[in-house]
């Protein structure tokens, strides 16, 4: 088997002296959707958080696409091609809905391929097109999440991470969204990471999982064979 796009060992973090991640260790395959679930409070969001930068990692390592990333600068991240959607999808006042996309692409001097993916993100979601001039932070939830997911598309990233898909959403807009990452990964071949408290859509939508409790990981495999668990199966999916 290749070597993972992402590989963390023994990872623990936290935040000052509290401690909320235990010894990590998973790995991500290149071109793969994989899910991380856990109930509320399990460190899920703190994991990405670590990975991207915004949170030290006390210990352990963080290896992306070769080199170890722990404790870099969030921009360096960044720029090794890890973006991060945030819980809260975290978009900027004042700006268009094409101004919050083009904030992805800050990096890039592509101009051409730039405007590509400006085009690739408004097919994927012809509403932000019809919408491109609003100010992005009075759209829908939903329409807010598929900017958020658009602007990390902008980036060109090389692992896409989504912290919490469907937080506040209505069921048919989660099922739409997660129709639109199943084509982003189907399409350009981009590496998703996806952190969801709901677990029977995170896997509908990945291909591996992984389950976090209390800060470790205590489960991880084909989300078909998680899903047929029973333990998993009564915790967290109610039969």
């Amino acid at each position: 088997m290749a070597e993972p796009l992402l590989s963390i060992e023994n990872l623990s973090a936290g935040y000052g002296d509290i401690r909320v991640l235990w010894d990590i260790s998973l790995a991500v395959q290149a071109g793969e959707i994989t899910c991380i679930v856990g109930s509320n409070g399990a460190g899920k969001s703190t994991l990405l958080r670590t990975i991207s930068g915004l949170v030290p990692a006390n210990s352990g390592r963080i290896m992306f696409d070769g080199a170890n990333i722990a404790n870099m600068p969030p921009d360096r991240i960044l720029a090794t091609g890890i973006v991060h959607v945030p819980e809260g999808r975290r978009l900027f006042r004042g700006l268009s809905v094409r101004d919050n996309l083009l904030l992805g692409a800050y990096l890039r001097k592509d101009d051409t391929a730039v405007k590509r993916d400006l085009d690739y993100v408004f097919t994927l979601f012809p509403i932000l097109q019809e919408r491109w001039k609003q100010d992005a932070t009075t759209l829908s939830g939903g329409e807010q999440q598929m900017c958020a997911i658009g602007r990390g598309i902008m980036s060109k990233p090389k692992l896409l991470m989504i912290d919490e898909l469907s937080l506040g959403l209505a069921p048919r807009l989660v099922e739409r969204l997660g129709e639109a990452l199943l084509e982003i990964n189907r399409t350009t071949g981009i590496t998703i990471l996806l952190v969801e408290q709901d677990v029977i859509t995170a896997f509908e939508i990945a291909r591996h999982g992984l389950i976090i409790e209390t800060g470790r990981v205590s489960k991880t495999g084909t989300t078909e064979a998680l899903s047929g668990d029973p333990a998993i199966r009564q915790a967290y999916l109610g039969v």
